[in-house]
């Protein structure tokens, strides 16, 4: 049972009903994450305006899933990682790269390289070197998509935080956790 009720977007006002409105329209429902963030009507505004942003971002959706999958794994965000690998699929990922991904892993230098980066953020929190952003740089990221890859770790903490703290019940597929090595 999850710690604050879940928000329904038939008795929510305001901001609240017309941003689960939106979700609604973008999920075909509306997951119980955000029915739990709807509690705080300026945390609901600021998760939904940070997705938006994001997806419209360079990284693009398929490997803004994979840093997902990923830093859900490492937190152990059962919620997370099965939202973001039922998205992940819908990004056009295969099970086996989303699988890869929850160890920071992918068959593609490059992308191996971003996702062992968002999850030192996450395990360091946050104190990467200049020799960290310079290896990536190496591998053909620019500044702009370092910095985003930072966004999207960040937000990424914001939503694991949110439902391990509140025990919201998970409304995707389930996904087993991997253990680090």
């Amino acid at each position: 049972m999850p710690n604050v009720p879940l928000v329904d977007r038939e008795t929510a006002t305001g901001a609240v009903k017309e941003q689960l409105e939106q979700i609604g329209s973008a999920f075909g429902a509306v997951p119980a994450m955000f029915r739990a963030v709807a509690n705080s009507p300026a945390a609901l505004t600021s998760m939904w305006s940070a997705f938006g942003a994001y997806g419209g971002g360079t990284l693009g959706a398929a490997l803004g899933e994979q840093i997902a999958v990923a830093v859900a794994n490492r937190n152990s965000c059962g919620y997370c990682l099965a939202a973001h690998t039922a998205l992940g699929k819908k990004a056009g990922l295969t099970t086996e790269a989303l699988a890869e991904a929850q160890a920071g892993n992918s068959d593609d230098p490059r992308t191996a390289a971003l996702l062992a980066f968002a999850l030192k953020l996450v395990e360091e929190r946050g104190q990467v070197t200049s020799a960290d952003v310079d290896a990536l740089r190496a591998h053909g990221w620019n500044d702009e998509q370092i910095v985003e890859t930072i966004g999207q770790v960040a937000l990424n903490l914001f939503t694991n935080y949110v439902n391990i703290a509140l025990d919201v019940p998970i409304d995707f597929p389930t996904v087993p956790l991997r253990r680090a090595a």
